[in-house]
């Protein structure tokens, strides 16, 4: 992972839209946070967003593809924004609001069955 300094400002003056967001670096990419949650990454000079069965269509349709922090361990949970997105500050808000809704939250926890 890596992330260079002025595609990271040029992300986040992207979300103008969305109001203050913030950025962590971890891992040589960066975590992108709206109200303490992450729900983007930037790696690569290439940012992404947090998906689920929710989303995930309008990505697929996109030909996006999702996040491979490196060969072979591809993150389901990410995928690429498409540029003419990226590229629209309203667009890019606006696809972003299903990444915030389910940031932060928790998968259940898979119980085992007891046997009797």
């Amino acid at each position: 992972m890596a992330v260079s300094e002025e595609f990271l400002q040029y992300v986040l003056e992207q979300f103008r839209e969305l109001g203050e967001v913030s950025s962590r670096k971890m891992f040589g990419g960066a975590g992108v946070y709206f109200e303490g949650k992450c729900f983007a990454l930037v790696d690569d000079d290439e940012l992404y967003l947090k998906v689920d069965d929710g989303n995930r269509p309008r990505f697929e349709k996109a030909d996006s593809h999702a996040f491979e922090p490196w060969a072979g361990h591809v993150m389901n949970g990410y995928w690429a924004v498409p540029a003419e997105v990226l590229e629209d500050p309203a667009r890019l808000a606006e696809w972003s609001q299903h990444p915030i809704s389910i940031a932060g939250k928790k998968k259940p926890k898979k119980t085992k069955g007891k046997k009797k």
